[in-house]
């Protein structure tokens, strides 16, 4: 993970400030904070480009429109010439903002309207300061890892996806396990009957890696997480690799249990017995938008509610006691 400052506008319109807004419409509270961040922005004169079925849901008439409201049809290259993309949601919007940012370098700034909501950096009540902080450019991006995935039948190469928070490779039907040969920089590792075999990111390891017994490994760890999913083995253990490991997944031929890839649960491809997943590290980052220095540990113990009453630092301890003095 790569932290790099917020450059000037790119190109296009000189001087002009663009931001894609994307929201999850089919909530009423995401409609109403979207509905601010335009009447915000667009007053310090920063246009605002929306996709035009969300301009739809939120009441924006395209004859009626606002001269700092731009409408774009497709998602493609929506984030194109914007200085980032807010998000207004929980993680699953997020990972569509970045499923349409993807290559463009396009930094994405989440507010959070949904559960944990583990990407995102401001909160529901977080509007005037958010809105401040992209005025003013107080704000830093880092860069997170993604990963790169192929799948293969036959031999041959049939689909090309990326991931933000994980490649599962997963059983289609309840009834039956997947068999499945793990492999590791070209080499075996261990054939499983297993549920699923989940490959993942530093970012992906609080969401589906970390619920199926995973690690928690911080953003700033450069690594490449596999992790097999009710596997009837005796070696069966979560593992750590290089970010520089090509891992793979392949279905035993000839037996009956078929699969399907889902990549940060929205893009699905279904897999035969005999198919080839390939995971590396992507070659393009998703950035991420940071308003706060806040460490991961704080991050960790706010989003999952961790039992920190009592601890007592030199920081808390020098407060307490006012002059200074550890107790």
């Amino acid at each position: 993970m790569s932290e790099t400052s917020i450059p000037a506008p790119a190109s296009g319109d000189a001087g002009t400030r663009r931001v894609l807004l994307l929201a999850h419409t089919g909530r009423d509270d995401a409609r109403e904070v979207a509905r601010a961040f335009c009447k915000a922005l667009t007053g310090h004169g920063i246009v605002v480009r929306l996709l035009a079925a969300e301009a739809r849901d939120l009441d924006i008439d395209p004859d009626d429109l606002d001269p700092a409201i731009e409408l774009t049809d497709g998602e493609r290259h929506a984030g194109d010439d914007c200085e980032l993309a807010l998000v207004i949601g929980g993680d699953g919007t997020i990972l569509r903002a970045a499923e349409i940012t993807h290559g463009s370098g396009t930094p994405v700034l989440g507010v959070n309207l949904g559960h944990v909501g583990f990407l995102a950096e401001a909160e529901y009540d977080h509007v005037e300061s958010t809105i401040d902080a992209i005025v003013h450019r107080r704000y830093t991006s880092e860069d997170r890892l993604t990963l790169d995935v192929n799948v293969y039948r036959d031999g041959e190469l049939v689909t090309s996806t990326f991931a933000l928070n994980e490649a599962s490779v997963e059983k289609a039907a309840r009834e039956r396990m997947l068999e499945v040969v793990v492999e590791i920089d070209g080499r075996p590792l261990s054939r499983w009957g297993c549920d699923g075999v989940v490959c993942a990111t530093p970012t992906g390891s609080t969401a589906y890696n970390f619920s199926a017994g995973g690690p928690i490994v911080w953003p700033g760890v450069e690594a490449l997480l596999i992790v097999p999913i009710s596997a009837h083995a005796l070696f069966a253990r979560p593992m750590v690799v290089a970010p520089t490991s090509v891992l793979a997944v392949e279905l035993i031929a000839q037996t009956p249990g078929a699969g399907v890839l889902w990549c940060d649960g929205r893009r699905t491809v279904d897999l035969p017995p005999g198919a080839r997943i390939e995971v590396r590290r992507g070659a393009s980052p998703v950035r991420l938008v940071r308003l706060h220095e806040a460490p991961f540990t704080d991050r960790l113990v706010a989003k999952f509610g961790l039992p920190v009453q009592g601890w007592r630092g030199a920081s808390e301890r020098r407060r307490r006691n006012g002059e200074g003095e550890d107790a």
